[in-house]
């Protein structure tokens, strides 16, 4: 099986409700896909997000890396060199996570179906079902609370708390819900880089003093505030995971040196694909260090990568945040991996399994 053609679509989806953060508002999906053709006839899927305040990529950069850089030393190599094909996509650009995780996902995708075989069967194996949280935008504390009591009677039994917009206002807000949900949903607490060290320890400790119990918190400084995430970790009870803080493997060996985060969050768009993923699960699986699965606003095509990645390494992440699919309007992909509520679930077709794509725009 050998690759042929590289070809770029957009995906267009809405969302259910605006996507709220300290960093942006969203209210639909964006995303680049890369159609990966062979001489067989098989074809790969991949999908970006321009997330320019995380990453740094835009639509524009993502498909130039791809198009300019990333291709040209692609085309010809055989699906079965693996190793080959994923060090040639990390080598050929440095950053641009988002361009090479979309060409890694649509070459996992292609030696799955080599094997035949769905890819989390190739990765190791493992129970191909899954439990998601779901995401809980930052808004007014009447309308959060009111979501998150929506989704916990939808059957979400975990909530993604958005903050840091406000810290007087967000210690309100996870109070408020707390009461709301306490006993039916466990909260996570994500402040995407809004606090200071000082106000994150502030916060977290009024909150532990009122008695609301925290699965976690994620990335409550600067991503490159290594020293705030290690200030934060020691003085709270609250388990501190690192998102924005770890884009790679060495990122998560400094963190770990440091003892600077008792998580860790992966995304295929930061990590530049599902390579270093496994290695970052690898990292910390040898130092007893659990991690979280997670996405960018992103459709079920990457989401269904991330998906595999997590049912074969389920020993090490632990955790699930594979809401984007839960987030969209309707879902565009028809594939082996369906998406009920907080429900994950694997099917036994090749590959990461994509049958057809609604409403795909194909570019030049």
């Amino acid at each position: 099986m050998k690759i042929t053609d590289i070809k770029f679509a957009m995906l267009r989806v809405p969302l259910n409700t605006p996507f709220k953060t300290a960093l942006r508002t969203v209210d639909k999906i964006e995303d680049v896909v890369v159609i990966i053709e062979t001489d067989t006839g098989h074809i790969g899927y991949g999908e970006a997000p321009a997330t320019a305040v995380i990453t740094g990529d835009t639509h524009g950069s993502i498909i130039e890396a791809i198009k300019t850089m990333i291709k040209p030393k692609l085309i010809g190599e055989e699906i079965e060199n693996l190793n080959r094909i994923t060090h040639l996509i990390q080598g050929s650009i440095v950053k641009n996570y988002s361009a090479k995780a979309a060409v890694e996902i649509a070459v996992y995708d292609l030696f799955a179906q080599l094997y035949k075989a769905p890819l989390y069967k190739i990765l190791g194996g493992g129970e191909p079902t899954l439990s998601t949280d779901i995401t809980i935008s930052v808004d007014y504390i009447d309308k959060m609370v009111q979501d998150s009591i929506e989704a916990v009677n939808k059957g979400f039994e975990t909530l993604k708390i958005k903050v840091g917009k406000d810290i007087g206002v967000d210690i309100e807000r996870v109070k408020a819900i707390y009461a709301a949900v306490e006993g039916k949903a466990l909260l996570r607490l994500d402040a995407n880089q809004g606090w200071t060290a000082k106000e994150a320890v502030y916060a977290l400790t009024r909150l532990e003093d009122a008695g609301v119990r925290l699965e976690l918190v994620e990335q409550p400084v600067k991503g490159h505030d290594l020293e705030g995430m290690k200030y934060i970790t020691e003085r709270v009870h609250t388990p501190v995971m690192a998102d924005e803080s770890t884009f790679g493997p060495k990122e998560v060996i400094e963190l770990i040196r440091m003892r600077a985060a008792d998580i860790i969050n992966i995304k295929l768009m930061k990590t530049g694909g599902i390579s270093n993923a496994i290695r970052i699960a690898d990292i910390a699986e040898t130092y007893d260090i659990q991690c979280m699965i997670g996405c960018m606003l992103e459709t079920s095509i990457s989401v269904s990568a991330a998906v595999h990645l997590a049912v074969a390494k389920s020993h090490v992440i632990t955790k699930v945040d594979l809401d984007g699919p839960s987030l969209c309007a309707f879902d565009p992909v028809v594939g082996n991996v369906k998406f009920k509520g907080s429900d994950i679930i694997i099917e036994d077709q090749p590959g990461i399994g994509i049958e057809s794509i609604q409403g795909l725009e194909m570019l030049e």
